[in-house]
Order: C-alpha cells, then structure tokens, then sequence
C-alpha cells in the first residue's frame, strides 16, 4: 500500500476510532454518575440552567472521554502510519482539541474543567500516545521518520 493511501486511513481510522471511544464514555457517563435530579443533560437549555447543581464528580466521564478518546485516537493513527507517525498522533490530538474548544465555547462547564480539560486531555495524551506506539513497535522495524 502506498505511504500516502496508509497515513490517510490512519488518520480516518484514528478520528473514528477516537470518536467511538469518546462517544461510547459520554453516553454511559450517566449511568456510571447520575446527573442532578431534574437535569436533561442532552438539553443544552437544561445544562445551562442547572450547571450549579454539578459536583467535580459529574466532570469526570467527560474528561475521561475527552482524555481516552484523544489516546485511542493518537494511538491508532500512530501505530498504522506508514511515516511521520508522530506526527500524524499529534494531528489527532490536534483534531480533538479544537473539538473541546468548541464545546467548551457552548457547552457552560466551569473554568477549572475547561482548562484543565484543554490542558491535559488532548495534546498530553498524543504525546503518550506516541510514547505508547514506539514501544509497541519497537520489536518491529520502524520507518526511519517516527
């Protein structure tokens, strides 16, 4: 397969499956911790209304999405790449971080979770994406340009 052919599907791949990921945790976030009593938290209107009533422990499935979707990104994008795979981790750290801008600019969350949320669960987690990624190819031959 051509380099080029293989590190588009690995970013494709990469943005999939980071977003399955993030979207798997954001979905059984409520059952793991239950919104305020009242609170529709697929209503922006409702979110908006009742963001006093969350606790820090309501922000942590959405971190662990945000943080775990980034990292299952990366990670797959590092490791099918044909070159420059760290690279192309940081470009799906990249991707999802300007996902969490945006939904921090709509979604009202608290200035702790925001920065917190953008300082660590994205760029962070491309870095040990790659970290991961070279020492699970490190038995293989790796391109020279990781």
């Amino acid at each position: 397969m051509k380099p080029i052919v293989r590190n588009v599907l690995a970013v494709l791949a990469g943005v999939v499956l980071g977003s399955v990921v993030n979207m798997a945790i954001v979905t059984s976030g409520p059952l793991i911790v239950p919104a305020p009593a009242g609170v529709d938290v697929s209503d922006p209107a409702s979110l908006r209304d009742s963001m006093h009533l969350f606790g820090p422990q309501h922000f942590a499935m959405p971190f662990l999405a945000h943080a775990l979707g980034s990292l299952v990104g990366a990670l797959v994008a590092f490791l099918l790449a044909a070159t420059h795979r760290r690279a192309f981790a940081y470009g799906i750290g990249a991707f999802f971080l300007l996902g969490g801008i945006a939904a921090s600019l709509m979604i009202p969350a608290p200035l702790w979770f925001i920065v917190l949320d953008l300082v660590v669960a994205y760029l962070p987690m491309a870095w040990l994406a790659s970290v991961i990624g070279q020492r699970l190819s490190a038995g293989r031959v790796a391109p020279s340009s990781a």
